[in-house]
């Protein structure tokens, strides 16, 4: 027996185990996330097992046939659901159809493989074996690693995260790792590296998640201000505030000025994404680090284009004030923050004038 398999595999699921229960107690998540991180970690617990239970039972008496056999069916044939489930946690929705279809498929075939050798089999000594076309689970299983990179890299590029291009370095990391298992069979380091990777993916997603305001999906707050005292280089800071968002709230309700808030903060991300970095400060209040270089006032045009567009199907989104100051490495935020919101307040004074005498007007 190898003791030295057996302890690494007591460690590693000790380690997720530990990891379920941080999971499960932390309330930074939603419902959704944590079940899908604690479904990955218990999923890769119970490969874990498998694989050690098989390499147990290999090459001892030829009562454990089946319990070899059955072992590394289910292994190999969880085996891309770890990437399947570990995607799900930055997936908006479920998980589709198609995806199932095709785990479902996958287990079919490797069952039906087993008589004819194809993939896997244990001979009559209780041995395992590589079958001829072993190849198949490899490539199934980048596969499973490559669905699991594309739907994170699009998931992290709906948002503005600076850490988008880190999942690069998990996937070599894993993959790299992987190659030595496939090369040397028997040194058992695959799901310890599984393991290090579930791990690695949970804490990249908690850091990404931290940089974002949960309702709007802009930059938050923390994420400016840190950004700001690590600026060196000379940018432009605007403020949005929304006009009258305080009635629209009385009037509507706070689900409807939530909703307004989204729409505000897509708006104002389509505009200057592309030039500049977008934060929700706090409440109604917006602000964007705009290159210098960039186009402002094409990009306030943008804005204001946007807002008119989305108005026609969505009619009480209100309108938007602001303002900018120029921000250099060194300056104090504070400084050129009240110097923006000033600017910003004659932008509120000329909308109140155009609308006192009509305070549920159209420019609402």
């Amino acid at each position: 027996m190898d003791y030295y398999f057996l302890v690494i595999t007591i460690i590693d699921i000790f380690v997720l185990g530990i990891m379920c229960v941080f999971i499960r107690h932390n309330e930074a998540l939603t419902l959704r996330q944590r079940r899908c991180f604690i479904g990955s970690f218990i999923l890769i617990i119970a490969i874990s097992v498998f694989e050690l239970v098989s390499t147990i039972v290999d090459n001892t008496s030829t009562s454990f046939i089946w319990i070899n056999i059955i072992t590394n069916y289910l292994g190999f044939g969880l085996t891309p659901a770890v990437s399947i489930c570990l995607s799900l946690t930055l997936r908006e929705k479920g998980i589709s159809r198609t995806i199932i279809a095709a785990q479902l498929a996958y287990m079919v075939l490797l069952g039906l493989s087993i008589p004819s050798e194809l993939i896997f089999y244990v001979d009559e000594n209780n041995r395992y074996m590589r079958g001829e076309f072993f190849g198949i689970y490899i490539f199934i299983y980048f596969i499973s690693v490559i669905y699991l990179l594309v739907s994170t890299v699009r998931a992290v590029s709906i948002y503005q995260s600076k850490s988008k291009n880190f999942i690069y370095l998990i996937a070599v990391f894993l993959l790299l790792c992987t190659m030595i298992q496939i090369i040397f069979p028997h040194v058992h380091v695959s799901w310890a590296c599984v393991s290090l990777l579930a791990i690695l993916y949970a804490t990249y997603c908690n850091i990404f998640w931290q940089q974002l305001d949960s309702l709007t999906g802009l930059l938050n707050q923390s994420s400016f201000l840190n950004r700001t005292l690590s600026l060196d280089h000379e940018t432009v800071l605007i403020i949005f505030d929304i006009d009258d968002f305080k009635w629209i709230n009385d009037t509507y309700g706070h689900t409807v000025g939530d909703e307004c808030l989204k729409e505000v903060a897509a708006c104002i991300k389509k505009a200057y994404s592309d030039d500049g970095l977008c934060y929700r400060y706090g409440g109604d209040e917006f602000c964007v680090l705009l290159d210098t270089d960039a186009d402002k006032e094409a990009c306030d045009r943008a804005l204001i284009n946007e807002l008119e567009a989305r108005r026609k199907k969505y009619s009480i989104l209100p309108y938007i004030s602001f303002g900018s100051a120029v921000f250099s490495a060194g300056d104090d935020i504070k400084r050129v923050k009240d110097l923006a919101d000033s600017n910003m307040y004659q932008m509120k004074k000329q909308h109140k004038t155009r609308t006192i005498n009509n305070p549920e007007g159209e420019n609402r």
